[in-house]
């Protein structure tokens, strides 16, 4: 197996990117820039959509496929310009993805895909474990779940350039499962 590291370049886009997304979701909280509630937002937002894209690059690197981080420009100023032009109401996260080459199968394809969503999974699971554990920070735990359930099952969309849409091409079945975790899981902190 290839060995997992990311250069200067790809820490570049990687900060680039969850600053920008961070600073979109956190700038008209309450009509006013509070710092407290951007951190809130770097640990909850920024860890899911960081250790998402992480999970899709070591799982593509276990397949012998090359693998990188890399911001899109656009989709960074869509962000910060739809936060802008709806005060905060509507934010168009797409930050940047990871790109991956290599003689790979449709199977190997899904699983890099499906990666991503299981990691939003994992650490929706997580923050709830530490709201029900530690009370003093159960309000930052169940952003942070929602977040993350939120993140895993938007990319589960079985459609365009989304993770879903590799998926269903795969397995169904895996794709079925996945979105439908998302849905309880959703339902159940919404409600």
């Amino acid at each position: 197996m290839a060995r997992f590291r990311i250069d200067a370049e790809e820490w570049l886009h990687i900060l680039v990117s969850v600053i920008t997304i961070s600073l979109a979701f956190s700038l008209f909280r309450d009509d006013v820039f509070s710092v407290d509630y951007f951190y809130t937002v770097l640990l909850t937002v920024g860890l899911g959509f960081i250790l998402h894209e992480l999970a899709h690059k070591y799982v593509a690197i276990s397949f012998g496929a090359t693998a990188y981080f890399r911001a899109w420009t656009l989709g960074l100023v869509l962000a910060l310009g739809m936060a802008f032009a709806t005060q905060g109401q509507f934010v168009f996260a797409a930050p940047g993805a990871v790109y991956f080459h290599g003689r790979l199968s449709k199977a190997q394809v899904g699983k890099i895909s499906i990666a991503g969503p299981l990691m939003n999974l994992g650490l929706a699971i997580l923050f709830l474990v530490l709201a029900a554990s530690v009370p003093s920070l159960q309000q930052f735990a169940l952003l942070g779940a929602v977040v993350n359930a939120f993140l895993g099952a938007f990319n589960m969309v079985p459609f365009g350039v989304l993770d879903g849409a590799k998926v269903w091409a795969w397995n169904k079945g895996v794709w079925l499962s996945t979105f439908l975790a998302f849905f309880f899981l959703l339902f159940a902190l919404t409600v």
